[in-house]
């Protein structure tokens, strides 16, 4: 291959990759200076910030790997130095991507069901670092070493399941925005990405050029796929409803009344009738936020946890929009009254001191043999 064919990818890769990692890190500046009051009522624990800035990190990652390669093609020529510290930046990579997908609401559910999953997932990267680089020392694998290159596979095996996570997550996340033709598109992209990640294992110099222009493409788009999302973020945040004007009163069993005065909600009744099912998963929240600390105040929302299925989120809102019959641009959705914190835990956006549950009611609930852990709280 033409050596300045592959500086030039290489130089590409540079500023795609630091223009990229420049523009997700000022998304989350502008979060922080724009919507800090409307922050500073939720959670402490922010995953927009989290997330934006641990996609940061992986593309920071790209921009010293590209660097580094850059000058060891240059100045160090280094072949068997620069082969290992690309193996180990790539999972470097996949560390910083697989900590920005547990704060996705729709990240695969090993990845969020509890802290233990996620030592398990760094401890599972550092013993494939070790063994990459245990195999470039056995086998004597270069950047030139044609044919198999046995330390490159566990890399590659890594880049597996890191494509598999992030297609899923990605695809149901921009579906569940209705930005379907963007999640198409990082499924597609991720395919190529990790294609054009062959040749890192199955080194064939003539087809080199055609693989470097396959990176470039994928590099470049989920470049451009991270940045819709943080922009999707910031506008999720500009539309939700200011947690300080929001109240929510149970005056009794399927009975509640709602104020939301941006959704033009003023202490509307509503009536779960049948549905309920929908009202004590409300009420669950609502007690939680109300009386239980901090770290209590979530529930994990997942196959195995309290409320199994997010299903279940969605339909209390969605029997809501269906009794008010608000105009399109009024309907609530989940994100109006649920916050997602990460680990698959959610938690009623309402202050406190704006919920008012009924005395009778609530002695009721937390009686109640199935809610045995809500005595806790009161």
């Amino acid at each position: 291959m033409n050596p300045s064919q592959h500086a030039f990818y290489i130089l590409s890769e540079i500023f795609i990759s630091l223009i990229g990692a420049g523009l997700l890190f000022a998304i989350w500046m502008a979060i922080q200076k724009n919507f800090k009051y409307k922050l500073s009522h939720e959670i402490t624990i922010k995953r927009l910030d989290k997330g934006l800035l641990f996609l940061s990190f992986s593309l920071l990652v790209w921009f010293f790997s590209a660097l580094i390669t850059y000058l060891n093609l240059t100045i160090f020529k280094n072949d068997w130095l620069i082969l290992v510290s690309q193996n180990i930046f790539s999972i470097g990579n996949s560390l910083f991507l697989i900590l920005a997908l547990y704060y996705l609401d729709n990240s695969p559910q090993y990845l969020y069901n509890n802290k233990k999953s996620i030592r398990k997932i760094i401890l599972f990267l550092i013993f494939l670092s070790i063994l990459s680089f245990l195999l470039s020392v056995k086998f004597d694998d270069t950047i030139n070493t044609l044919g198999l290159r046995y330390s490159a596979i566990p890399d590659l095996i890594l880049s597996a399941v890191l494509s598999w996570f992030l297609g899923i997550s990605l695809y149901k996340t921009f579906a569940n925005r209705d930005m379907l033709t963007v999640g198409i598109i990082s499924i597609i992209t991720i395919v190529v990405m990790f294609l054009s990640q062959l040749p890192e294992v199955f080194h064939t110099e003539h087809l080199e050029f055609y693989f470097d222009l396959l990176k470039i493409i994928s590099k470049t788009a989920l470049i451009s796929i991270f940045l819709v999302l943080g922009t999707s973020w910031v506008i999720e945040l500009s539309q939700l409803p200011t947690v300080t004007d929001m109240k929510i009163h149970f005056t009794d069993w399927n009975q509640v009344q709602l104020s939301i005065p941006s959704k033009g909600i003023i202490n509307t009744k509503i009536e779960f009738g049948k549905k309920t099912t929908q009202f004590n998963n409300l009420l669950k929240f609502a007690v939680r936020r109300k009386f239980a600390p901090e770290n209590e105040m979530c529930i994990e929302v997942f196959n195995g946890g309290e409320i199994v299925s997010q299903t279940y989120l969605s339909r209390i809102v969605e029997n809501i929009n269906e009794i008010l019959i608000l105009e399109a641009e009024n309907k609530l959705t989940r994100n109006d009254l649920f916050t997602f914190i990460g680990q698959a835990k959610y938690r009623l956006r309402f202050l406190p001191n704006h919920i008012i549950i009924d005395s009778a009611l609530l002695n009721e609930f937390v009686y109640n043999t199935e809610n045995k852990q809500y005595k806790d709280f009161i």
